[in-house]
């Protein structure tokens, strides 16, 4: 296949590129910075990548390249993590998403001929957030902020389907990994000074990196798969149990809990990413047998402290 990836040099995008190019397929890499881009994929390593700079949300001759392509995989999005959520910084989330979809889907209306596929990420916050639920891709969406915008980036993913384009939305937890969200937290639990965080019994839906890019390349694959898929493992876990897990795995104790009153002070409305959360169940994967090589969160947190 010939593969559009935009978002291609983020955490999960760097991996999608390199399997792709391990299982032969070509990837065209959509950059805004593409000198870092070609940095990262070097023609001596990945003859099979082709690097085009492109501004997400203004149309360029970078459209040009979903003409000649199979699937397009769109990740593009500025982080959720990281700082509080000022209007400005909840626009900036929103639109990063909403209008780079709405960008790309423009691109492929304009395609002749058109890709096959169009996988496009969205987030388990679709569902919002709840200490007892149990979500699957049939639940309706929530109504907070995240869940707001994961709702306006799904409906631009979803004009695609108007076109002939098949179109998955992938629902992705929080993906688990060398470097991402772990790579911020481990120096801390490495110092022995972790801890569960608020009650601990909030739900974390999570997935290994690994596996949510063999399920992405499962529905760029597979054309029986459409619509939302959730990018999540088969078991969920509390805060307190994945506390724990990564304090076995790294031999340390986790004792030190954070009070939610500190979250909530440093991060305002954006500590819900940590205080609060959705247990949410991969359906639709299991249905398509899908293989996960990391079905447990002590399988994941093992090979990923060990690499």
């Amino acid at each position: 296949m010939r593969v559009v990836v935009a978002g291609a040099t983020g955490f999960i995008g760097v991996r999608l590129v390199e399997q792709l190019h391990s299982l032969g397929h070509q990837a065209i890499v959509l950059a805004r910075d593409p000198q870092k881009a070609t940095r990262q994929f070097s023609k001596t390593l990945f003859p099979k990548v082709e690097v085009v700079g492109y501004t997400p949300i203004v149309a360029g001759g970078w459209d040009r390249v979903f003409s000649d392509c199979d699937g397009v995989v769109n990740l593009a999005g500025t982080p959720i993590f990281g700082q509080s959520w000022s209007q400005a910084r909840k626009l900036e989330i929103l639109q990063s998403r909403q209008l780079t979809t709405r960008q790309i889907v423009e691109a492929i209306k304009s395609a002749s001929p058109k890709p096959q596929v169009l996988v496009n990420a969205s987030a388990v916050g679709f569902y919002g957030t709840d200490l007892t639920k149990e979500f699957d891709e049939s639940s309706f969406e929530g109504n907070d902020f995240l869940a707001g915008v994961c709702k306006a980036w799904e409906a631009e993913a979803d004009v695609a389907s108007s076109l002939g384009v098949r179109v998955v939305k992938m629902r992705n937890g929080l993906v688990f990994g060398p470097g991402g969200f772990l790579g911020q937290i481990l120096p801390i639990f490495k110092l022995g000074a972790g801890g569960k965080i608020g009650s601990g019994k909030q739900w974390l839906s999570w997935i290994h990196r690994d596996d949510l890019v063999n399920l992405i390349i499962l529905a760029l694959t597979n054309s029986e798969i459409a619509g939302v898929v959730n990018g999540t493992a088969p078991n969920p876990v509390t805060n307190e149990e994945f506390t724990k897990v990564l304090a076995k795995a790294l031999n340390r104790p986790a004792l030190l809990p954070v009070p939610a009153f500190a979250l909530q002070t440093l991060l305002g409305e954006a500590s819900i990413l940590a205080l609060e959360g959705q247990k949410v169940l991969p359906k639709k994967a299991e249905m398509s047998q899908f293989q996960f090589q990391y079905p447990t969160i002590d399988l994941a947190l093992a090979q990923i402290v060990k690499t």
